[in-house]
């Protein structure tokens, strides 16, 4: 596994090197303007700059892939990536579609199951900004646009802190809901919050899943688990003068 010495993703110069050594995956939250109650501002990338991020892979050559394709083929394809949403926002519909169709490139939505054309009720809980997820006319919408769908749990849990059988449930059945619904077999799954371990990993394998994602910074190589991909996740440049400084070193542009 190579983490290419950063932990979120702004622009590819940086990650381009290691991007080459396996199957380099991207997470998303929202996309689009952010409302002035938003507290977890890194959260949301607006449409210009994931247009930007857009061009800039596929002019450096890089498609998208599935992650079934990975898995069947039992290798990191070069020059492939994988694009993530996790939650289902709607706003990922309204700011994100065209620019994908522009540029041919595919992702796949992790859906919370239960709150389907809900508000992110778990952020509000914690006093983040309401956002609207997919309503199941959208999600179909998304489908139809050529794009998948995974399972991001029931509820949006913490998965760790639920005894075993509820947190059977949260996966299993996230699963069987998004089946029955969208009529189409629901392959992968996204940890909430990142969180797992390995009694977790154990329920997401036992529910017929074939990946699951977490949110540990990294490139998957051969012979990664597929039940422990890492991701970058994809934001706005820091503003902190850390991250600046370690712009600057690699000669980028501190810019939003």
């Amino acid at each position: 596994m190579q983490n290419c010495g950063l932990t979120t993703y702004s622009s590819l110069k940086p990650f381009r090197a290691c991007f080459e050594t396996g199957l380099p995956i991207l997470t998303y939250h929202k996309l689009g303007p952010r409302p002035p109650r938003a507290r977890l501002k890194g959260l949301y990338l607006s449409q210009k700059l994931f247009l930007r991020q857009l061009h800039e892979l596929k002019q450096a050559g890089f498609q998208s892939a599935s992650l079934s394709d990975w898995v069947g083929a039992g290798s990191a394809p070069n020059r492939r990536l994988v694009l993530t949403f996790d939650d289902g926002f709607r706003n990922v519909l309204e700011y994100g579609l065209e620019p994908l169709r522009q540029h041919r490139f595919g992702a796949i939505q992790f859906l919370v199951a239960g709150q389907i054309g809900r508000p992110n009720d778990w952020e509000v809980a914690e006093g983040e900004a309401p956002a609207g997820l997919m309503d199941a006319a959208q999600v179909r919408q998304w489908l139809a646009a050529g794009h998948e769908i995974g399972s991001h749990s029931l509820s949006h849990p913490r998965l760790t802190r639920l005894p075993l059988e509820q947190a059977r449930e949260e996966v299993s059945g996230s699963k069987k809901k998004l089946e029955d619904c969208f009529s189409r077999p629901i392959e992968h799954f996204c940890y909430p919050y990142g969180d797992w371990s390995p009694a977790v990993r154990d329920l997401v394998a036992e529910a017929g899943y074939r990946t699951a994602c977490t949110t540990e910074p990294g490139v998957n190589t051969d012979g990664a688990d597929p039940f422990a991909l890492k991701r970058f996740t994809a934001r706005y440049p820091s503003r902190n003068l850390k991250a600046i400084w370690a712009r600057l070193r690699l000669g980028l542009k501190v810019e939003d």
